[in-house]
């Protein structure tokens, strides 16, 4: 079996019990699927999929993992899900993801990016057994200063819209039980801080990417706001991979590994929403009219950038997809589904592809899932 970078083989996650908040989200299906491919046991809990359609079932990610129906702003329903599945690892991902969303519902945004990590982190601590924790947070959990530096890890956590603060406070919760109760023993835990993920399956209200998807398929104008704004854009599996070489870490025992970590893209693939208007638009084939989006827009941040030095020194992780293959892998994603190929298939394929690039094999045992 070949080595990752941080040197642990594939095959530590081959019967590794795992649960998934979030699952039958965008990320958490990718994340899911790519366990699964590794030989995980993976357990997810998570409300039903938040859009439809879903990549989660799109691809029958249901079959693939013992699926828990649940809310993390419920306590006693997380603890029990956490006491049944006896998790080794756990990345939690459910969230409220959207930032205008979250004007719209602040008090169900801080009740579940908060409340509901809370509720989280204090079941995992009541039951023996977990051993590696990745929160995933947000690069927007930083104080935002619109200034031309990216954001490192010890930068203060802030936020200016509700989505943001809230994505913030779970980061000062993150810390808080890592040094009450987690500092000398007790699961290793850690934070993930991710830039703007895109990637085929994403149908998500409001943002950039799945609304011009839409607008492709259906030959209509999208409407563009912003078109200025400039994000830290980056394929869903850039992220994974961070997070899965940081819980690979934290499974080795490494507690200096217990801390928060930036996953960005590189410095030229943080664009303006023009610009992957434009590219995303030539990797469907061809251009298309817009239409400015003139209705009243709540305040987003303008300028965000991520320093992820730290992961590139001590992880080896890096990002391997020009943001323009990203795009193009996320136009051949839907439009092999739209022609009828199998959405898991056409999942799992990207996921061998990304891997094949990290130099990172995946397990023969798994490929039957």
């Amino acid at each position: 079996m070949e080595a990752l970078v941080s040197g642990l083989p594939d095959s530590i996650w081959a019967g590794r019990r795992v649960l998934v908040t979030g699952h039958t989200g965008f990320k958490g299906s990718w994340l899911s699927l790519w366990l699964r491919q590794m030989g995980a046991e993976v357990t997810g809990f998570a409300l039903p999929p938040p859009t439809e359609p879903s990549l989660f079932d799109g691809a029958d990610i249901g079959e693939l993992v013992t699926h828990i129906e649940g809310d993390v702003r419920d306590a006693a329903a997380l603890r029990r899900a956490v006491e049944t599945c006896e998790p080794e690892v756990i990345f939690h991902l459910a969230a409220q993801p959207l930032v205008r969303l979250s004007y719209r519902e602040p008090v169900e945004t801080y009740a579940t990016n908060v409340m509901g990590t809370v509720h989280l982190l204090d079941a995992a601590r009541r039951v023996a057994g977990v051993k590696a924790i990745v929160c995933v947070t947000s690069d927007k959990c930083y104080e935002n200063r619109e200034w031309i530096w990216p954001y490192r890890e010890n930068d203060p956590m802030g936020g200016h819209d509700p989505y943001s603060s809230s994505k913030g406070c779970a980061e000062l919760v993150v810390s808080a039980w890592r040094n009450s109760f987690f500092a000398e023993s007790g699961p290793l835990l850690a934070s993930a801080r991710a830039g703007n993920v895109i990637g085929g399956g994403d149908w998500a209200d409001d943002r950039l990417v799945p609304d011009l998807i839409r607008a492709m398929i259906s030959g209509t104008a999208p409407l563009i706001r912003s078109p200025g704004s400039i994000r830290p854009w980056q394929h869903v599996l850039e992220a994974l991979h961070g997070y899965l070489l940081l819980a690979e870490q934290l499974l080795a025992g490494r507690r200096d590994y217990a801390d928060g970590w930036n996953f960005g893209p590189s410095d030229d693939d943080a664009r303006p929403v023009s610009w992957i208007v434009d590219q995303l638009q030539a990797a469907w084939g061809g251009s298309g009219a817009t239409l400015p989006d003139t209705g009243p827009q709540p305040h987003e941040a303008t300028l965000l950038r991520l320093d992820s030095s730290k992961a590139r020194a001590m992880l080896g992780w890096r990002p391997v997809l020009p943001l323009r293959t990203a795009l193009g892998w996320i136009s051949e994603w839907h439009k092999a589904v739209a022609a009828g190929s199998d959405a898991r298939a056409v999942t799992a394929e990207q996921i061998a592809r990304y891997c094949a690039r990290t130099r990172r094999k995946l397990p023969s045992q798994a490929k039957a899932a």
